[in-house]
């Protein structure tokens, strides 16, 4: 199963359908799990994602471009999200130069707490409504194939 590329500005048919197939994937599999969020009392999925990446990063801060490039979120977006994570204390801001006009966003102590919560919930609304359906081998060859997307 070789690559077969085309020159042409038109998507082959096959492309097409594997683009309207993985677009209607993707809002079943979020639809699903944001009722799973939802049902269980938490915070929406962005809420998961932003605290993720900070609790991965080093020092557990980020600056907003940063965290925006590692999710999926639109700035103006996330800028609205931050407040939000920063009022619940999921977050604070800190300036990182002497004049203020720059910021980390720092997950605390709670937002560890609250992506932990969240994961507990997130963990098994992956395995149900993704690993049940493919097994281990396709969800691998599925996991290569949209790596090559990105």
């Amino acid at each position: 199963m070789g690559v077969k590329r085309t020159d042409s500005s038109e998507p082959t048919a096959a492309a097409t359908e594997a683009w309207i197939g993985l677009m209607r994937a993707q809002r079943r599999a979020l639809s699903a799990i944001e009722r799973d969020f939802k049902a269980a009392g938490l915070p929406p999925l962005g809420w998961y994602d932003v605290l993720w990446e900070l609790v991965k990063a080093e020092g557990g801060r980020l600056r907003p471009f940063e965290i925006e490039a590692r999710t999926l979120l639109a700035q103006y977006n996330l800028s609205r999200l931050i407040d939000r994570l920063e009022k619940e204390g999921l977050v604070q801001r800190e300036a990182f130069d002497e004049d203020a006009r720059g910021c980390w966003v720092v997950v605390t102590g709670k937002g560890r707490a609250m992506r932990e919560r969240m994961w507990q919930t997130y963990g098994p609304s992956i395995a149900r409504h993704v690993g049940a359906k493919l097994g281990e081998e396709e969800a691998g060859a599925l996991a290569s194939l949209l790596s090559r997307l990105g």
